[in-house]
């Protein structure tokens, strides 16, 4: 008789239970239908809000910092965009830290006066040095490595200088590189085929080169067959400016010589090096 008055208090507390619950849930639904509906006193607060809010962008907001002392002003002199002239036609050739007056000045050991001297602040230019007359927009890859107009970079002293050599040769309007150089007269493609048979160029453990004393690039430039970027180096001398030559081409190049200081680059960026008669002591330092 326990067991079943017990079974009987149970059901009729689970049934108070669940009246509870559906009582509530209807009330919390009449009640959001109610706030819904706009009548709800939260709804005419926020209505009231929106009516007396301004969206629009006010007049007599104030920019300028507020903190003491003139550490927030602004100069308007210093604010303005100053405007740099191109620069007297004389300085077409003119390279910044690279003149060769200057440079006779530096010793020689190392190739020390071979390096960026910078002059000082008050001798800078301060305007845009001018294209060659007649200046032509490069030839598009892969034919800028054989060929660039004149114009660009109009000096023929390596056409006579190097003619045996095969660097580079005038024809009509244009100069053609032929891929020779100072110690690879076959041809850079004969050079680098010869060093990936002791170095593995065609596996692909090679992916950067660094070539110093790089005349005119055809070194990098012919490197591009087996998917090696070289980033070249050669000085500004009596041959002109070599690296303009390789620029044209498309090659990545640098003017300078690095002799008494330290490469810019990080530890490890190049996978190979490459210095062909390139007048630097490198086992002497």
């Amino acid at each position: 008789m326990a067991t079943k008055g017990n079974s009987g208090e149970n059901r009729t507390r689970g049934s108070m239970s669940l009246f509870i619950v559906v009582g509530l849930c209807c009330f919390f639904y009449i009640l959001g239908a109610w706030q819904r509906s706009g009548f709800g006193k939260g709804d005419s607060i926020a209505l009231e809000i929106t009516k007396k809010t301004d969206c629009s962008i006010l007049s007599n907001l104030n920019y300028e910092t507020h903190h003491g002392g003139d550490a927030g002003t602004v100069d308007d002199s210093e604010s303005n965009f100053q405007e740099f002239k191109p620069c007297d036609d004389r300085y077409i050739d003119y390279t910044p830290c690279q003149d060769q007056m200057r440079a006779m000045l530096f010793p020689r050991k190392n190739m020390n006066y071979r390096e960026r001297h910078c002059p000082p602040p008050d001798e800078k230019l301060h305007c845009l040095i001018p294209a060659p007359k007649g200046y032509a927009t490069p030839f598009r890859w892969p034919k800028s490595r054989d060929y660039v107009p004149y114009a660009n970079a109009p000096y023929k002293s390596l056409t006579v200088e190097k003619a045996v050599q095969n660097w580079i040769q005038y024809e009509g309007n244009v100069f053609r590189f032929p891929g020779g150089g100072t110690q690879f007269p076959h041809g850079a493609d004969a050079y680098i085929e010869e060093l990936a048979s002791v170095i593995p160029m065609d596996s692909g453990m090679v992916r950067t080169a660094l070539d110093t004393g790089c005349g005119v690039a055809s070194w990098g430039a012919y490197l591009f067959k087996k998917n090696v970027i070289t980033m070249s180096f050669a000085p500004r001398d009596s041959h002109e400016a070599q690296v303009q030559f390789a620029l044209e081409r498309g090659v990545p190049a640098v003017i300078g010589v690095l002799g008494t200081i330290k490469l810019p680059y990080p530890s490890r960026a190049f996978d190979m090096a490459h210095c062909s008669r390139c007048l630097i002591p490198w086992s002497a330092n």
